[in-house]
């Protein structure tokens, strides 16, 4: 069956908008809501970045139906992976059945300027998130946890406070290596649209089906985050983009940026072209589900969806209408699907 989401962009707005943005996807029909977790935004200039884990909890207790989480926290450098642990058992006892641990390998954006590290070398990286979740899951298995890993350590450690149910844990990938392991230890795969066919059917889901063999078979959600920019206007479409412009950046332009003003810099020298190239810029619904049915093809099954624009409200109410309900009448959407 189909899923479709929000992303709250945390970068984008305050704690008390992005709240009440969150509560309008619930009563526009969305049946997930994921937020950011940065420590710093993509922008300095009207940029945010509240903490996202206070957020789910005020989101939690301000909707009733939606599944809640990251897309995605890094439990490796900022956070314990105990806290972590911690934070998710709440959340997934207060909210049963609705929450989501969505991790990934980290940006140096947000890391290293709450820490003052040295940023590693992506084995380094990856090598920590293995661990990190490693250690989460035993936490919310086991009683007195004594862990003595190689980046990661705890004493008797005990999570008093989780759902009986455990919190699924998705993980976030760019590339096969993370892919095969999402498949072999995640609960699903979280990645985002824009980046080739190739990627996602020659590299992602096949490493993610490689790494799924390696286990007993079990539920696991293909997840990928569709950037999207929907409205009755085409230039305001465009227009909205703009602010997501480093989205457009090569990983070589952006990879040791760790300054929110020098990444606006190097974001403001592109065009507006580029800067809408990972978007579906569109102003006709018909035509914006055709490009979206893509992804659904590929194989993902829970789609969730980044507007870029200021006025959420209006992207929530326009999509609530006009785009949802077509996408739920694809083929692809029907139970079993």
């Amino acid at each position: 069956m189909l899923r479709l989401g929000y992303k709250a962009s945390a970068e984008q707005f305050g704690p008390a908008a992005l709240l009440s943005f969150g509560v309008m996807a619930e009563q526009a029909g969305f049946d997930s809501v994921f937020v950011s977790d940065h420590f710093q935004p993509w922008k300095h200039t009207d940029g945010h970045a509240p903490f996202s884990l206070a957020w789910l909890g005020a989101l939690g207790a301000s909707t009733t139906r939606v599944t809640i989480g990251t897309s995605v926290l890094c439990p490796s450098f900022r956070y314990h992976p105990a806290i972590v642990a911690q934070a998710f058992g709440t959340l997934g006892a207060m909210f049963p059945g609705r929450v989501v641990l969505g991790v990934g390998t980290g940006e140096s954006l947000n890391e290293v300027p709450a820490t003052g590290m040295q940023w590693p070398e992506f084995k380094e990286r990856f090598a920590r998130l293995r661990e990190a979740v490693t250690l989460i899951r035993r936490l919310w298995r086991e009683e007195r946890v004594t862990f003595a890993g190689e980046y990661y350590r705890t004493e008797n450690a005990t999570i008093y406070d989780r759902p009986a149910s455990e919190v699924p844990i998705y993980v976030a990938a760019a590339g096969a290596v993370v892919a095969r392991y999402a498949g072999r230890a995640g609960d699903g795969l979280i990645c985002t649209s824009g980046k080739g066919a190739e990627l996602y059917t020659d590299t992602l889901l096949p490493k993610v089906a490689e790494g799924l063999a390696e286990e007993v078979a079990r539920p696991f959600e293909r997840m990928i985050e569709v950037k999207v920019s929907f409205d009755t206007d085409r230039a305001r479409a465009m227009e909205d983009t703009r602010h997501w412009a480093a989205l457009a950046l090569a990983p070589e332009e952006k990879h040791s940026v760790e300054d929110p003003v020098e990444m606006e810099r190097l974001a403001a020298g592109l065009s507006a072209e580029r800067a809408a190239s990972r978007w579906i810029v569109s102003t006709d619904p018909d035509e914006h589900v055709a490009r979206i049915r893509t992804y659904i093809e590929y194989g993902f099954r829970h789609l969730v969806f980044h507007a870029p624009g200021p006025d959420q409200g209006r992207f929530l109410r326009l999509y609530g209408e006009q785009v949802l309900p077509r996408l739920r009448a694809l083929p692809e959407a029907a139970p079993g699907a």
